[in-house]
């Protein structure tokens, strides 16, 4: 299990934008001084050495890749206005395969000002599964006008999403099949095998729809890709600024190509181990410490709508438990609201407390039998429109994941491993039962590298104290991880920080900009 429970929503952080002049004068390097890279890396329109185990199977991934062969990479631009332009890049599929069969990746630009003009600032909203091409369409809803006027923002849809062979395995119709009508505490072995019958399904629907595309879809191909498009826009070294998995993709990429990274902050960093239980345990007590802080204001505010005398903990509990065993109804033509939708609701709710008035109401409105508000959050974490429809976000996602792992479990191996996570205090995961479609799919083609971050230089590692989906943990194992990585610490109740104040943004516009990281240890507050 990667850890992944809810680190695909990206949050749009809103802020008014400030000036491009910082008051600085000369001008910002354009590169970073870098030892040659080896030969492996040096030309990365081929495989780097694999640094992740292969997967247990009969046809095991080849840990040795054939030599180098060069190819050219470029992109034909469509101005779209507005200092706008998009267009397709071709990339192979399998890169230990260069000239075999290719995909089409979906990249658009937002060009700088000519006179501040640094060079490509790469950026990705985070996931797995997220489409980030928009980006660069509206880079001022993501990004400071200090990197937008100096940086071209070149954002793309991460192979197996959006526009670049994005993931389509079930209809719209079939979602609340899949995620709103599953019971994830089976309590005999009928219920688990009927987990078990609908994982499979899942799996098999997936493979049916996109074949032999699904090994390749990992972040380890994500990093060759975003090589690729370095060489397409014809540059040595390129910036890049990651949220959320976006630092976990960010930090793949510096670890095959470090001499061609400029600069990088991962803002809400993942944690960087790939194969160990410690990622899923700190996001899971994450969730669980936002719950709880959530739940004592809640408890300590007359005002609060789930207030319950001052005891919301207990009431909160005996819901979800009344909920397990007889779902609330939800909205017309839904399926009654279960204990996973609850919880999915609640977990949409803990990523800002801007969203904690909503959920308060939503809890309320379950004790009193109307579920709707519950599957309205759960519903936006799933990014499902009005109109009943789903971007392709949430196939994407359990993809992605599959190819990143280097092994395929048993349905027995998957339920060990996840007794191993079971805590039986928490209130937000309570399951005793494991993740089981990846272990219905093909073996993944290139497993997720080894972050280490070698020759990238210093990076910029952002952690928020309140952070549920990325805790402070993982960012900080993140910025361990990485050869040369600065933590700095934001002290807030959010998921991800950059634009939530000055402090961090002038952190971020040093690194980026003039190369500079701030001290070990900075806090902002």
């Amino acid at each position: 299990m990667r850890g992944r429970v809810a680190a695909w929503v990206a949050v749009t952080l809103l802020a008014a934008s400030c000036s491009g002049d910082d008051g600085r004068e000369g001008t910002p390097p354009e590169t970073r001084a870098t030892q040659p890279a080896p030969d492996t890396t040096a030309t990365p329109t081929t495989d780097p050495p694999s640094t992740t185990a292969a997967p247990v199977d009969d046809d095991p991934v080849p840990t040795t890749l054939p030599e180098p062969v060069e190819r050219d990479y470029s992109i034909e631009w469509e101005d779209r206005g507005g200092s706008v332009e998009s267009g397709f890049l071709t990339v192979p599929l399998d890169y230990s395969d260069p000239f075999g069969e290719t995909i089409e990746l979906w990249v658009v630009r937002h060009r700088a000002d000519d006179d501040q003009r640094i060079g490509p600032l790469l950026v990705n909203n985070g996931g797995p599964g997220v489409s980030a091409s928009g980006m660069a369409v509206n880079p001022n809803s993501w990004l400071e006008s200090e990197l937008v006027d100096r940086f071209d923002i070149v954002a793309w849809d991460p192979r197996g999403t959006g526009r670049s062979a994005g993931v389509d395995c079930i209809a719209d119709i079939e979602y609340d099949r899949f995620y709103a009508s599953t019971d994830i505490t089976p309590d005999d072995d009928a219920e688990r095998a009927a987990l078990l019958t609908l994982a499979e399904e899942y799996a098999a629907a997936c493979d049916e729809a996109m074949g032999d595309v699904l090994p390749h879809l990992g972040t380890t191909n994500s990093a060759r890709d975003m090589d690729a498009i370095r060489q397409a826009l014809g540059e040595d070294q390129v910036s890049y600024f990651g949220y959320s998995y976006g630092s976990e993709l960010g930090g793949v990429w510096a670890s095959l190509f470090g001499s061609t990274v400029r600069s990088a902050v991962f803002d809400g960093a993942a944690h960087p181990d790939a194969d160990s239980l410690d990622p899923a345990r700190e996001q899971r007590a994450g969730f669980d410490r936002s719950l709880a802080t959530f739940l004592a204001a809640c408890s300590a505010d007359d005002d609060c709508v789930f207030h319950n005398e001052g005891d919301a903990e207990t009431s909160f509990d005996a819901l979800l438990a009344s909920i397990d065993e007889n779902p609330v109804p939800g909205s017309d033509g839904r399926p009654p609201v279960n204990l996973e939708v609850a919880l999915t609701g609640v977990i949409q709710a803990m990523y800002s407390d801007t969203s904690w008035p909503a959920l308060e109401r939503a809890l309320a409105d379950a004790a009193d039998g109307d579920g709707a508000g519950l599957l309205a959050l759960r519903d936006g974490y799933f990014r499902r429109s009005d109109d009943g429809t789903y971007g392709n976000l949430l196939e994407s996602f359990q993809m992605i994941t599959c190819a990143d792992e280097a092994e395929r479990r048993t349905p027995e191996e998957a339920d060990e491993r996840a007794l191993e996570l079971f805590d039986p205090e928490s209130r937000l995961f309570p399951y005793t039962t494991g993740s089981y479609t990846c272990g219905f799919l093909e073996p993944s083609a290139a497993p997720r590298a080894e972050i280490t971050g070698e020759g990238a230089g210093p990076i910029v590692v952002i952690g928020t104290t309140g952070d549920p989906t990325t805790p402070i943990e993982s960012s900080a194992a993140m910025a361990d991880a990485l050869e040369e990585g600065v933590l700095v610490t934001v002290e807030a109740n959010r998921h991800t920080a950059y634009r939530s104040g000055s402090c961090i943004n002038d952190i971020v516009h040093d690194q980026l900009i003039w190369l500079e990281p701030p001290a070990e240890g900075t806090v902002c507050s």
